[in-house]
């Protein structure tokens, strides 16, 4: 077994059935197509039901191992020279609840986000229920030449959230949606009140590491200025060691101070 689905653990088929006629029963539905998605996702078992709900079924196990991540991105905070500022759930259902009122309060301020519409709780599983985005791609998914075009925005998108007193808290490649051209932001993490300032300059460290291996560091910096002032940037700039450390994020770090450094001078 891979050390992925040994970690992620499996949803008994039984307990998938008894979230299927939930969900059946609540949108009064006589029969539900299901269809599983091979995603890239620790923390929960996303489906697909009728091509218009998108699913994700979250288990005791997925709440371990999310805690287990957070105590590791607290530790990088520190070794960043900040206090630990990522928050843990109890039980499934908190983790499910948290993702629906981040989605929701995305989507107040004007951001595309899918359409949240859920969380329940089904036999101690947490289910979280959205919409589905049919026919999208992932950031780095896309053409050089569409992601260039696009960084702009997506910084433009994470200053709409940081200026509402918010932070994203996760920010990689694969969380940020392409739909006819319009990006979307899924998958926001849980930050602390009092850790958001440090937050969002580590989602801006997030943001540039997820852009600089798909657009190169000189082109994701120019798209950063243009919603980020350079003292923001050389802030965000003392996270992106610990940015590196991560397994999911891949970039040329010592490209990207080097390029930040340029603009500070």
């Amino acid at each position: 077994m891979e050390l992925r689905q040994l970690v992620r653990g499996r949803v008994d088929w039984s307990d998938i059935e008894r979230v299927v006629r939930e969900l059946a029963d609540r949108y009064d539905r006589e029969t539900m197509r299901v269809r599983f998605l091979d995603a890239d996702n620790w923390l929960s078992t996303p489906m697909v039901i009728d091509d218009d709900l998108f699913v994700k079924v979250i288990t005791r196990q997925n709440t371990l191992v999310h805690t287990l991540f957070t105590t590791g991105r607290n530790l990088g905070a520190f070794s960043a020279g900040t206090e630990g500022f990522f928050e843990r759930y109890e039980t499934p259902y908190e983790m499910a609840r948290h993702e629906l009122e981040a989605t929701r309060k995305v989507r107040e301020l004007g951001v595309n986000a899918p359409e949240p519409i859920e969380a329940l709780e089904v036999g101690g599983l947490g289910v979280v229920v959205l919409e589905y985005l049919p026919e999208f791609r992932t950031l780095d998914d896309l053409p050089r030449e569409d992601v260039e075009a696009l960084a702009p925005a997506l910084f433009s998108t994470l200053r709409t959230v940081h200026d509402a007193g918010l932070a994203h808290g996760d920010l990689r490649a694969e969380n940020v949606l392409v739909r006819d051209g319009d990006l979307y932001v899924i998958d926001a993490t849980s930050v602390s009140e009092d850790g958001r300032e440090a937050a969002r300059s580590y989602d801006l460290a997030s943001a540039l590491a997820a852009l600089e291996p798909l657009i190169g560091p000189a082109e994701t910096v120019c798209a950063a200025l243009t919603s980020y002032s350079t003292d923001e940037l050389l802030g965000a700039r003392h996270f992106l060691d610990f940015v590196a450390i991560r397994p999911d994020h891949e970039f040329d770090a010592t490209g990207l101070k080097g390029e930040l450094e340029k603009r500070a001078t």
